[in-house]
């Protein structure tokens, strides 16, 4: 390609230059005294020019060998350009390679990205239902604890029932086995008088006699009947004393009905919270399958990622390769115009 800004008046200038300094002006001699700028196609067109107008006045005559020069500096030329534009043509496929290679990964990397984000946010919603899970358990431990120790005191409660049952039942005997003592006391009483009444007026005698026996059978009898008051009173407290127990015994169980309806809901909420955690665990079933496949489609799109970088490194190396070649075939071409300059004139 020519230099921007280089004139015929430029090349002959040069040319005059070699001549009066007995150097045969080639295309590369022009072109290394022009400062190494400048198609050499272009030089050489302006030389032929330059050598025809002088040609027409002196008549002088370009040798074989300034001929072949020329036809080797064109030919030289030519390849050059050739080989710049098959560089330039290399260059522009391997932009292309390269821009399709990063499309080519762009769109799996966007893919791997998004799979990476549905992994996480399945990981977190995985994580958050395992705690909600666990959060249940532990409320349904607590639960169970509570209900266990409700049964136990219920349990417990049924046997204080049971044992004030029984202790009622014996104050409850005792009562009527004293008011069948007092009963057979007084029919017994009753029944003396009645024949003492009767034998009073036969034995009126035997009466007077035993007065003082019969007195002291009645001191007896009165304290006995004392004693038997006493017992009866206490009897009678007893009894009270029992009553207010079992009213209380009953406003117990009353109580203890309510807490036991109180539990009966409190297990129904247990079954409800455990349908609740068997319909967890089958969605953390879903969710874990979905990672599975979520890490199976990963795997696949890695290797996919490793085979197109496989493909873009042997790209790589070809494009480097076809570099180094192109640098070595510019290094020749260097060379060959290095040493055509260098050669001496005929």
């Amino acid at each position: 390609m020519a230099r921007t800004g280089l004139y015929k008046s430029d090349v002959k200038k040069a040319r005059d230059s070699l001549l009066a300094q007995d150097i045969n002006p080639s295309v590369d001699a022009v072109r290394v005294a022009l400062g190494n700028t400048g198609s050499k196609t272009t030089i050489h067109k302006y030389l032929k020019e330059l050598d025809e107008d002088d040609g027409g006045a002196d008549g002088r005559k370009t040798s074989i060998s300034e001929a072949l020069q020329d036809l080797v500096a064109r030919l030289a030329a030519q390849l050059q350009d050739e080989a710049n534009l098959r560089i330039d043509a290399i260059q522009t496929q391997s932009v292309e390679k390269d821009r399709l290679h990063s499309e080519a990964l762009s769109a799996p990397q966007r893919e791997i990205a998004a799979l990476r984000a549905q992994l996480q946010q399945a990981e977190t919603a995985a994580h958050q239902e395992a705690a909600t899970h666990g959060r249940t358990r532990e409320t349904l431990q607590s639960q169970t604890i509570a209900r266990h120790t409700a049964e136990q005191q219920v349990a417990d409660l049924k046997e204080r029932l049971a044992e004030n049952d029984a202790h009622r039942q014996s104050i409850e005997e005792k009562h009527q086995h004293a008011r069948e003592a007092l009963e057979h006391y007084r029919q017994s009483a009753k029944e003396q008088r009645d024949q003492d009444q009767r034998r009073h007026e036969q034995q009126i005698q035997q009466l007077q006699a035993e007065m003082r026996q019969l007195q002291q059978s009645l001191v007896v009898k009165q304290d006995e009947v004392t004693r038997l008051n006493q017992e009866g009173a206490r009897l009678v407290v007893d009894l009270s004393h029992a009553q207010k127990s079992l009213y209380e015994q009953q406003s117990h169980n009353r109580q203890l009905t309510q807490k036991l309806e109180a539990l009966q809901a409190i297990e129904q909420r247990c079954k409800t919270v455990e349908a609740q955690l068997e319909d967890k665990d089958v969605q953390i079933k879903e969710l874990d399958d979905q990672a599975a496949g979520a890490a199976k489609q990963v795997e696949g799109l890695a290797k996919r990622i490793h085979e197109l970088e496989l493909t873009l490194a042997a790209a790589q190396a070809r494009l480097e390769a076809q570099l180094v070649m192109s640098e070595q075939l510019r290094a020749f071409m260097r060379h060959q115009d290095t040493s055509e300059a260098k050669k001496p004139a005929p």
